[in-house]
């Protein structure tokens, strides 16, 4: 595994935690404000695109 292999994993695992909002223990709550709402918005959003993306190089 290189680098960018375990970058890569570490990037899947940050944005799972943010996504679903787990937080370690002792840590302030910002699983409900509106940042980390807009936040998960706009991580929805890119994975879509990057998706959309991945999707139209791999046809042609």
């Amino acid at each position: 595994m290189n680098w960018l292999m375990l970058l890569s994993i570490a990037g899947i695992i940050a944005a799972i935690a943010a996504v679903t909002g787990i937080k370690a223990k002792g840590t302030r709550p910002v699983a409900h404000t509106r940042m980390m709402g807009m936040a998960r918005f706009i991580l929805v959003v890119l994975a879509i695109i990057l998706a959309y993306v991945a999707f139209r190089t791999g046809t042609k």
